[in-house]
């Protein structure tokens, strides 16, 4: 996105300083009302001025979540100038324009006392205040500050001092944090997966993002860093042509209907690799054990994957065996209680260089993140499916988007709610495992799960067409015949 608008400049009058003003007092609150209130106008005042704003950027500057606003990657990036601008419009304000660093007060009139009177002033005035301002203190929090103890920490410095700094730059409070670069966010995961950084840093920097919420950019960085850290390497030849994220939360009980639509896509003569993830308790192997009993196999090295690929078209590999210090992160979840940016960017990673992805993005907030990240990224070939989930599994009675991503063209499907369908009347008497075995082999019937199979498997095999014209009804009628077809 250009911002040729603010970037040429133009005549700098009342009003752009006003501006600037308010674009600095809505970073600082992150809301319309606590700008409003910080510099005394009235909302719909604040409010026409981020519309003003916004057209002059080119830019969103904040996109609206359940935590109020959230800035753009590219409002991020003007926090501190912005910042700087209003201090020192402040002081100018205040007559301090020219730093000074003694404070002189108008010289003393001395008269003499009236005869009869005490009241006289005393013959050696007060002497002059010595103050120093506080931005040329070191110790002080403000922009400049900041800015000269981070250059003093460069990229030859100790891992240790560098994370510090990336924790620092993060975490100052209002309108003095800014967001990491995709270099600095890349630097700073690196150092977390070759286990140079102290455990308190690591606690550190993931609760920090996580409260102030990750941008595109530092997730972007973070997905590179795994990428380059990963263990499992394939050959070019070898490259599969969907990437299908599976990372489920272990408090999700429902059968993996997804696992099957998979098999379907391998079936139509695409390899598909599934990597994943289900929690460190007693059931954490739920995922590949629903792998083995589909018959895809179960890999942790690249020739396990390859012979998979080339046999059956698919494979699973769990995210320990290609990137064992991210499995540890995650299984941090324990300590926390809470999901941490690991959770958001591992869906992101594509380990493998498949020439597809199929992701599910919870919410929309997510799916306008993803979105900015794969376009850092540059994925050229993605479908994100809106789901309650981190993973791709499209539910028949909820209404469904689909966003598919094509060489930087955007394509929008909405596929609707169907009315509540029939299902096998229960478990009847099967283990929920056995049914979901069933549903497939035929021995159950159940016209909401084989719904969600088939619509699935139509979102991932849209993902791997490379031509642009045909539409999700071409792709769920493949799909239809497919899953009559499975069995043979």
């Amino acid at each position: 996105m250009e911002h040729t608008k603010a970037a040429t400049g133009g005549q700098i009058g009342i009003n752009s300083l006003k501006l600037l003003l308010a674009l600095d007092a809505l970073l600082r609150e992150g809301s319309v009302t606590g700008a409003a209130a910080s510099l005394g106008m009235q909302i719909s005042s604040v409010s026409r001025m981020l519309g003003e704003l916004r057209r002059l950027y080119g830019d969103p500057i904040f996109i609206r979540t359940g935590r109020g606003l959230k800035a753009t990657p590219f409002a991020e990036s003007l926090r501190l100038r912005v910042r700087s601008l209003a201090e020192e419009t402040d002081a100018l304000l205040k007559g301090e324009a020219w730093h000074p660093n003694v404070f002189d007060p108008a010289p003393v009139l001395i008269r003499p006392a009236a005869p009869g009177q005490w009241q006289q002033r005393s013959r050696v005035s007060p002497p002059p205040l010595a103050v120093t301002r506080g931005d040329s203190l070191e110790a002080e929090p403000t922009a400049a500050g900041i800015a000269r103890r981070m250059a003093r920490i460069g990229s030859n410095s100790d891992p240790h001092r560098r994370l510090a700094k990336y924790i620092a730059l993060t975490s100052s409070g209002p309108g003095r944090s800014r967001p990491l670069e995709t270099e600095e966010a890349q630097d700073a995961m690196a150092i977390i997966l070759r286990g140079e950084a102290d455990p308190v840093q690591v606690g550190g920097l993931l609760m920090t993002l996580h409260y102030r919420g990750t941008t595109a950019l530092e997730l972007a960085g973070f997905a590179c860093a795994i990428r380059n850290a990963a263990t499992i390497h394939l050959k070019s030849e070898d490259r599969p042509g969907l990437d299908w994220p599976v990372y489920v939360s272990p408090r999700w009980r429902s059968p993996p209907w997804f696992i099957h639509a998979a098999r379907l896509v391998a079936a139509a003569g695409h390899r598909v690799i599934m990597h994943g993830h289900f929690g460190n308790g007693s059931d954490s192997g739920k995922l590949e054990t629903a792998a083995g009993q589909a018959g895809i196999l179960v890999c942790t090295n690249s020739t396990e994957i390859t012979a998979a690929l080339r046999g059956r078209n698919i494979a699973f590999v769990p995210l320990g065996a290609f990137a064992p210090q991210v499995h540890a992160m995650l299984n941090l979840y324990p300590l926390l209680e809470t999901r941490t940016p690991i959770n958001q960017v591992v869906p992101l990673i594509n380990p493998f260089t498949a020439r597809a992805s199929l992701l599910g993005a919870a919410g929309g907030y997510s799916k306008d993140l993803y979105r900015q990240v794969i376009e850092a990224l540059q994925m050229d070939r993605v479908t994100l499916v809106s789901s309650t989930r981190s993973f791709a599994q499209v539910v028949p009675t909820r209404a469904t988007t689909i966003l598919r991503i094509l060489r930087g063209c955007e394509d929008k499907i909405t596929v609707p709610a169907q009315p509540k369908l029939s299902g096998g009347g229960g478990l009847s008497g099967f283990t929920q495992q056995e049914y979901w075995q069933a549903v497939w082999s035929g021995a159950a019937r159940d016209k909401e799960a084989e719904a969600t199979v088939i619509l699935t498997a139509a979102a991932a095999l849209l993902s791997v067409s490379t031509d642009p014209s045909p539409g999700f009804a071409q792709a769920l009628q493949q799909a239809v015949d497919l899953w009559a077809e499975r069995r043979r």
